[in-house]
């Protein structure tokens, strides 16, 4: 069984502690893919010590070269790109298809960011004064604290950190336990192609050790963190106490809207990749699917059939389409929400049991599951499950349809199926989420576009594009005065005001 160390102060080294924990295949729970450290506060402590060290050195970098940097991480992704799929794959369980679709999405965000190496942009505006200048600039806030989830253990980490260090920070890196294979094969990439040692730190661990440690810690100023709105607002009141920047991503609850004039096929095709996709384990997932009362039954019926014909299995066997959960815990999550539906008295059409196939018994699996007769209120359809569970509603008009999507905690993603282009705009302005697809499942994000979600999915900051950069900078302004006098502006001597 190989043990990996964390990477601390330059080195590849072994917990404080001395503790190990261990990575197993959710597929298959006798794979053990390998031990980990148990890191806790010690770990942290040394970490952050380093990072501040690495900031120092590489905040002076210029922003283009620290986009050179980036450039060589995504050549080197694309180089690897197979074996990290692979690895992705065995131990966090979703199909080679989506893990290859993991990593481009790393690879994208990487040159991304070497282009804007030239592109951290300033403002130069008139002052209101004789010979004298005025100018803002982009500069780095100093240590980084990344916390990420297992759900993309690639993308998630890389829309993160490749901004934070192109705009010249240091960071440590806590990916989830669940995955950390893949944080440590990108820490691997990073420094092959040339990031200096001192500007990453990986920690490996909980998030009630060294999470929290990160958090905690005063000479960490920026934390961003993705995971469950529950641990979000923990994080959220920490460091709002201690006046960090916080960037929050937290859950979902997804609906796709199919009005009476969609491609019901095109729909179907939409819900099945949205709702089961990642086993149903992303925060843009199709949780509920909203069916206007002509279409309805129709659609439906398609989909029932469609997804019970999915395949269930090992992700890295051709013609897997769907994985097995994380672990024993979200699929007891999963397991108390189909008994909280069935109480509630919506109809189960197909699912809610573990599968009995040949290849499952040894993994996380759980059948994709379909409820009717859902109604607007229920816990199935308020609740966050992170699971393969649909629920469907049923609508008749438009504006009922755009209140079901609105009313829920959540505002990260919706899609509407339409060939009515008013209903299509109307939608794009009246929803209440962060991102809305029209003829498109809720899931898909684009490398180059803000990503992120109102109400109690985040706290304002977006993730990806351009506006993560701003995220992770501070705004300078400048002055220069070469009049040689004493300029007092907006007291006694403003230029525009009249002798």
């Amino acid at each position: 069984m190989k043990q990996f160390r964390n990477f601390v102060a330059g080195e590849w080294v072994a917990p404080a502690g001395g503790e190990y924990f261990e990575n197993r295949n959710p597929a298959d729970m006798s794979d053990v893919v390998g031990q980990f450290p148990l890191s806790g506060a010690a770990d942290v402590e040394r970490a952050v010590e380093s990072a501040w060290r690495g900031f120092e050195l590489w905040r002076r970098t210029p922003a283009p070269a620290r986009g050179d940097v980036m450039r060589r991480i995504g050549d080197l992704m694309v180089k690897r790109k197979e074996e990290i799929a692979d690895q992705m794959t065995r131990e966090m369980g979703k199909p080679l298809t989506e893990t290859r679709g993991d990593v481009q999405e790393g690879i994208d965000t990487a040159y991304y960011a070497a282009g804007e190496g030239r592109r951290l942009f300033g403002h130069t505006v008139p002052s209101e004064m004789r010979n004298k200048w005025a100018m803002s600039y982009r500069r780095p806030i100093g240590v980084c604290g990344i916390i990420t989830p297992f759900n993309f253990p690639m993308a998630i980490p890389t829309w993160k950190m490749f901004p934070a260090l192109l705009c010249g920070n240091a960071c440590i890196f806590k990916p989830a336990e669940d995955v950390p294979v893949t944080g440590h094969m990108l820490v691997e990439i990073m420094l092959e192609a040339g990031l200096p040692p001192e500007v990453i730190q990986l920690v490996h661990g909980v998030g009630e050790s060294v999470g929290a440690a990160i958090v905690n810690h005063p000479r960490i100023p920026v934390i961003s963190f993705t995971g469950s709105t529950e641990t979000g607002r923990i994080v959220g009141e920490i460091c709002g106490r201690m006046h960090k920047r916080l960037s929050l991503e937290m859950g979902g609850k997804n609906a796709m809207l199919v009005f009476d004039d969609a491609d019901p096929e095109l729909a179907i095709e939409g819900v099945l990749w949205g709702a089961f996709g990642t086993t149903g384990q992303r925060c843009t997932a199709t949780s509920r699917l909203i069916v206007q009362d002509g279409i309805h039954d129709e659609l439906v019926s398609r989909l029932i059939d469609r997804a019970r014909a999915l395949k269930l299995g090992d992700g890295r066997k051709k013609g897997t389409d769907v994985g097995p959960l994380i672990n024993q815990n979200a699929l007891e999550k999963v397991e108390r929400y189909i008994d909280i539906g069935q109480g509630e008295g919506a109809d189960l059409m197909c699912g809610g049991q573990r599968p009995t196939a040949p290849g499952t018994e040894k993994g996380f699996f759980f059948e994709p599951t379909i409820f009717a007769r859902v109604r607007a209120g229920m816990r199935l359809e308020q609740e966050e499950i992170f699971g393969p569970v649909l629920s469907v509603i049923r609508f008749q008009t438009v504006d009922e349809a755009f209140a079901i999507n609105n009313d829920v905690r959540y505002g990260l993603s919706s899609s509407v199926y339409t060939r009515d282009v008013n209903v299509a705009m109307r939608a794009i302005v009246e929803l209440d989420n962060g991102i809305t697809y029209i003829n498109a499942p809720t899931i898909g994000a684009e490398a180059h576009l803000p990503f992120g979600g109102v109400k109690q999915t985040g706290n304002g900051h977006r993730e990806g594009g351009w506006e993560v950069y701003e995220f992770y900078s501070e705004t300078k302004v400048g002055y220069l005065d070469f009049s040689g006098a004493l300029q007092r502006a907006q007291i006694d001597n403003y230029l525009g005001t009249p002798d």
